[in-house]
């Protein structure tokens, strides 16, 4: 089984795509790791994409896919995959078509823009020991101080109140334009994340039509 994962920050996708590839033993393809990876082992893809990443200009998309059309080649791919950050735009999408990338199910997890908000705005980082917090859901003991190791407790830039809002702009604008993109071809699958894990696994499990 062939997915793509569609959803803003903060909605679960790393969360959902762990359940969905253990229970179905596919991997899941991150853009961003498999990007770092292509790099650090020297692949030809990964040492283009490394000029541009060194020079400080963005990877195009040409790039990007050829990485991914690369890791998506190997062996334990061979019976499905979850696709998590590519695409991300139309373009992007009309490129894996044309290279021959196909997915079954593109499965938008849906929440809303004020839980989202929540959920990342309360994250709370220890840079000593790496631990992660939540303001409101994973709080520590002492407030700003990690359990752990008893260092301060810090929010991430990419976590700040205007840094979100930013962020959630940009994903519906590209998003929505993505999900008509895969409803047009009949593979769309929304999901509403309102609830617990479970309940949003089962939602997916139903709009699969497969036990995870």
């Amino acid at each position: 089984m062939k997915l793509i994962l569609l959803g803003a920050p903060g909605a679960g996708k790393g969360t959902q795509a762990a359940i969905i590839s253990k229970s179905l033993g596919i991997p899941t393809i991150s853009t961003g790791e498999i990007l770092r990876a292509a790099m650090k082992n020297g692949t030809p893809v990964g040492l283009k994409a490394k000029e541009y990443v060194e020079s400080g200009r963005l990877v195009p998309d040409e790039v990007i896919i050829g990485i991914v059309k690369e890791r998506l080649s190997e062996e334990d791919c061979a019976n499905g995959y979850i696709l998590d950050g590519m695409p991300r735009t139309i373009p992007q999408a009309e490129a894996l078509e044309a290279c021959g990338i196909d997915v079954d199910t593109a499965i938008s997890i849906e929440i809303s823009d004020d839980i989202i908000f929540d959920r990342i705005t309360g994250r709370r980082l220890c840079t000593t020991c790496g631990a992660m917090y939540h303001v409101r859901s994973v709080p520590p003991i002492k407030e700003g101080i990690c359990d752990t190791c008893g260092a301060a407790l810090t929010r991430r830039k990419d976590d700040q109140p205007e840094t979100v809002m930013v962020r959630l702009e940009v994903f519906h604008r590209d998003t929505e334009r993505l999900k008509k993109f895969y409803e047009t071809r009949g593979k769309l699958v929304v999901v509403n994340n309102q609830g617990s894990i479970e309940a949003t696994t089962a939602l997916i499990s139903e709009a699969l039509g497969v036990n995870l």
